[in-house]
């Protein structure tokens, strides 16, 4: 959990409502990471580099969330992978820190997530799916006349998942061809009733 008055390139926030609202999106974020299937710290370092008017350091962010630095660096890593933080330099800084700034293009950020971690699972889940039922298939008709019914209704089960998981990457396909031509500004502005 985010300390309340933590102070990271000596700016510490005076005012008691920046402090709160510091503290509620590290937790929000990182509660919201959690969510998702990442851990908790990810999405509070996001958080913090986010809120950040400059880029911070590890040790920056070691004493602003209060982690471990192994912590820390681990999921910088990850971060950087998915393409939500990356290593900048800093002008003027000694030694050999790294800085790291968060990426602030949210479509970006949810297209390498969709592209390379969502898609991925869903192209895994449909290959077992279909391995599963040529498999299935080949074996019905040696079967005993009990398991033909039981395979016919695993094969109908896993048909109709099939059909949800072939939605879901057409989905993320049409979403991904559209991501150039998205302006959040806009979508912000729908209401849905």
């Amino acid at each position: 959990m985010a300390k309340a008055a933590s102070t990271i390139n000596g700016m510490t926030p005076q005012d008691p409502n920046l402090r709160d609202v510091q503290e509620s999106m590290l937790d929000g974020l990182g509660q919201l990471a959690a969510y998702f299937g990442f851990s908790k710290v990810m999405g509070q370092l996001y958080g913090a580099l986010l809120m950040s008017p400059e880029p911070l350091s590890l040790d920056d962010l070691v004493e602003l969330l209060d982690i471990s630095k192994a912590s820390v660096s681990m999921n910088l890593r990850t971060l950087e992978q998915l393409g939500m933080v990356r290593q900048v330099w800093v002008r003027g800084k000694a030694g050999r820190r790294k800085f790291y700034e968060s990426e602030t293009d949210f479509w970006q950020i949810i297209s390498n997530i969709l592209s390379r971690r969502e898609m991925r699972d869903v192209e895994r889940a449909i290959n077992v799916m279909d391995e599963n039922t040529e498999r299935l298939s080949k074996a019905l008709p040696d079967m005993l006349a009990e398991d033909q019914e039981l395979a016919q209704l695993y094969l109908e089960r896993i048909g109709q998942m099939q059909s949800l998981f072939r939605f879901a990457q057409l989905i993320i396909t049409s979403i991904l061809a559209k991501s150039g031509e998205m302006d959040f500004n806009d979508v912000s502005r729908i209401e849905i009733e």
